[in-house]
């Protein structure tokens, strides 16, 4: 009953991103994952720009209203790639996003259309040439260490999504143990957003990511998604990024990435229920049903 209770009181929130508005309370945001990669941990990414628009495409059909696409997978198993390198698989793809996008079909008339493109990087070289190509949400893994990925975005108009970590990311940091995660993540996004602000960026452009399995122990990851609602509550639209994630395998017993979907979903049903705006998922089509049903549970 905690979690109805917050659903029926949920504030109300703005989430600018360049000239479109989004009112929250909403029906929840499906962003869709495209790797532009050959290391993905799940296995889907592809190199060529092609099938990644194929993939793009097939994934508004199935519902979603965000791609968010990346040229480096995150592993700490591997070395980061070279900037240029990144921008080299990733620009073409917004490019050519952009152009047709108009063009492609929606799942339904309560999608986010055209689809927005968000790209998924850490370091600022490679995020201006991203932006300059027109992304149009800057989703920084790297916890938004100083002010510059913020400064990018408000130059751009383009929303910036702040991922919770301690560190640099493609370095392991599961060793990494805290006695509060909620009272961490709720300091930490407040000195963040003050950051940004400073540098420029609308409030109402921020998107807040727990990010989950990021220097986090695995009852870190099952608190976060219990008590979803305590950082809904600080006001800005919350991304749940769980999808395929090894917590999941963890409580699931299951190794492979890809078998992770049921439990995906199940967190996705809890997720809507405690004021998550946003879900990152591999497997569109099912998840954005999954949302579909939830909301309309809640008699919205």
């Amino acid at each position: 009953m905690p979690e109805r209770g917050f659903f029926r009181t949920m504030q109300r929130v703005r989430l600018k991103i360049k000239d479109l508005v989004l009112e929250f309370p909403r029906r929840p945001l499906v962003m869709g994952i495209v790797n532009v990669n050959d290391d993905s941990f799940s296995g889907d990414g592809t190199l060529v720009v092609e099938e990644a628009l194929r993939r793009a495409r097939q994934m508004v059909s199935d519902g979603a209203d965000i791609i968010d696409v990346g040229g480096e997978s995150a592993r700490t198993n591997r070395r980061a790639i070279p900037p240029e390198e990144e921008v080299r698989r990733v620009r073409p793809f917004i490019e050519r996003f952009l152009d047709e996008r108009g063009s492609w079909v929606p799942r339904d008339g309560q999608q986010v259309h055209p689809p927005i493109i968000s790209v998924n990087t850490w370091r600022p070289e490679v995020a201006r040439p991203l932006l300059e190509a027109g992304a149009e949400i800057l989703n920084d893994m790297g916890g938004l260490p100083d002010n510059e990925n913020a400064r990018l975005a408000a130059a751009r108009g383009a929303a910036l999504l702040i991922m919770h970590s301690a560190g640099e990311p493609k370095v392991d940091h599961t060793h990494v143990q805290w006695s509060d995660i909620v009272a961490e993540q709720t300091r930490f996004f407040g000195r963040k957003m003050k950051m940004a602000e400073e540098a420029g960026l609308s409030p109402e452009a921020i998107i807040l990511d727990p990010g989950l399995d990021f220097a986090k122990q695995r009852e870190d990851n099952l608190r976060l998604l219990r008590e979803t609602a305590q950082l809904a509550a600080l006001g800005r639209p919350l991304l749940m990024p769980v999808s395929r994630k090894t917590v999941i395998g963890d409580v699931l017993h299951l190794p492979d990435p890809r078998d992770r979907d049921p439990g995906t979903w199940a967190c996705l049903a809890a997720g809507v229920r405690r004021g998550v705006s946003i879900f990152r998922v591999h497997a569109v089509r099912e998840a954005a049903s999954c949302v579909r049903i939830a909301w309309a549970v809640q008699g919205r």
